[in-house]
């Protein structure tokens, strides 16, 4: 099956080549540094020989930031690692580049295609003394290489749902032998962990969902942005899709039939979109404002565009209000939702839409904790705003507190597995 599974995408490669270019045409990839998918001549390696390298594989941004406090806590103990972070999408890569800039020992890469002579290329090349995939990220390719390099493999924060599991099922021996190539796998939920089960991996453990260990919430508005929105009843739908700006934009009409003063502040999930939103909120008349990092917020804006990337706590530490967006689109049914964690912790009431699907355990214990509450359409969504925007509720900080030494326990278990975990290796080694 291996074989079957290698001459496949060797055959495919030619289109996901003229894939990507497209990708590079409408602006969804990195002009030059595109180029490490696909060309082996252009990994860019850049080590330090007399430190060991740690490699993290991470998608996209909610698997880098389930691991960036791993990361700085193991730098910050540990002078003799460096560590290789790849990724598949541009807004992680100016994510991770921008978290770990003061830092040489820290370097990014993006992921290549999971073609037999990329992966073999690319290990060969930067020779890591450990691998890390997080969460769903299994390349069959590269984990046998991994593996055929006698490379120590961990499978982080691991999420195997009951879609995933059922592909995975269709072909049942090569899914096994591929899961276990993991030296040692860390489930991020107990249907993940009964999954991963049903694939016979080795050495499972569940800790918790290391996500909940993220925490950006000393990041704050500056002082005059800050004195501009105080002008203003304000609520903010973040991570937003296609179709949800929509939704945002009609609750911000609906609201201002209650408050003239009604601020709304649109995060969407892909910022590259941020003029198309523009253009939405001009059609409704609505005066609206495109704000990049260092720019200042016009005193009479009523539709506010976020345009930069990790920045979204600043605005949840401000406004208490909050709606996580890819929950109202039917489309995205079986893949829907996005990470709720960082709005929860920052003492958000969240709203949400019927299709969270992806994040579904984290929801109902935010649900349980009365920190979030799923709607089932838009004018739910104005109904609830205007109630809380009339009665500002106090941030359960007990709540929050519990929240954050959830995510700083998983953390601690997480580093103590992963420390035996190198040791081990490293003296079979």
């Amino acid at each position: 099956m291996l074989f079957i599974y290698r001459t496949f995408f060797f055959f495919l490669f030619p289109f996901l080549l003229i894939f990507t270019y497209i990708r590079l045409f409408l602006n969804k990839e990195h002009k030059i540094r595109f180029k490490e998918k696909i060309y082996s001549s252009n990994f860019r390696v850049n080590k330090n020989k007399n430190k060991k390298l740690v490699w993290f594989h991470c998608s996209s941004i909610g698997e880098f930031l389930s691991v960036y406090p791993l990361i700085s806590k193991i730098n910050n103990s540990n002078k003799d690692l460096e560590f290789l972070i790849t990724s598949t999408t541009l807004s992680s890569a100016n994510l991770i580049e921008k978290k770990f800039i003061q830092h040489d020992n820290i370097m990014h890469r993006f992921f290549p295609l999971d073609i037999e002579y990329l992966s073999e290329n690319f290990l060969n090349a930067w020779k890591p003394n450990m691998a890390c995939f997080v969460d769903s990220e299994i390349w069959p390719n590269f984990l046998f290489k991994i593996k055929e390099k006698k490379i120590p493999l961990m499978l982080l924060n691991g999420r195997i749902t009951k879609k995933t599991f059922n592909r995975w099922k269709v072909f049942f021996n090569f899914a096994r032998k591929t899961f276990n190539n993991f030296d040692l796998c860390l489930a991020s939920s107990k249907e993940s962990e009964d999954n991963l089960k049903k694939l016979q991996v080795k050495n499972l453990k569940y800790l918790g969902n290391l996500k909940f260990s993220f925490n950006n919430n000393t990041e704050n508005i500056d002082l005059y942005n800050k004195k501009i929105l105080d002008n203003f009843k304000v609520w903010c739908a973040a991570s937003t899709h296609e179709g949800e700006e929509l939704i945002a934009i009609k609750t911000h009409m609906k609201i201002r039939e209650k408050y003239s003063n009604i601020l709304t502040i649109i995060i969407p999930r892909h910022v590259n979109r941020s003029f198309d939103l523009k253009k939405l909120s001009n059609k409704f008349k609505l005066r609206s404002q495109i704000l990049n990092e260092k720019d200042k917020i016009h005193s009479d804006t009523e539709i506010l565009i976020i345009n930069s990337f990790g920045v979204v706590s600043k605005y949840f530490n401000y406004c208490k209000n909050a709606f996580i967006g890819k929950s109202f689109v039917k489309g995205l049914k079986l893949g829907g939702g996005q990470n709720p964690i960082e709005a929860a912790k920052a003492g958000c009431k969240i709203f949400h839409g019927p299709y969270v699907y992806n994040f579904k355990e984290i929801y109902d214990l935010l649900q349980s904790y009365g920190i979030s509450e799923k709607l089932n359409d838009g004018s739910e969504l104005a109904k609830k705003l205007i109630e809380n925007l009339e009665k500002p509720k106090e941030i359960n900080k007990q709540t929050v507190y519990l929240l954050d030494n959830y995510g700083e326990n998983v953390l601690n278990q997480t580093i103590e597995e992963l420390n035996k975990f190198m040791k081990l290796k490293y003296q079979n080694a």
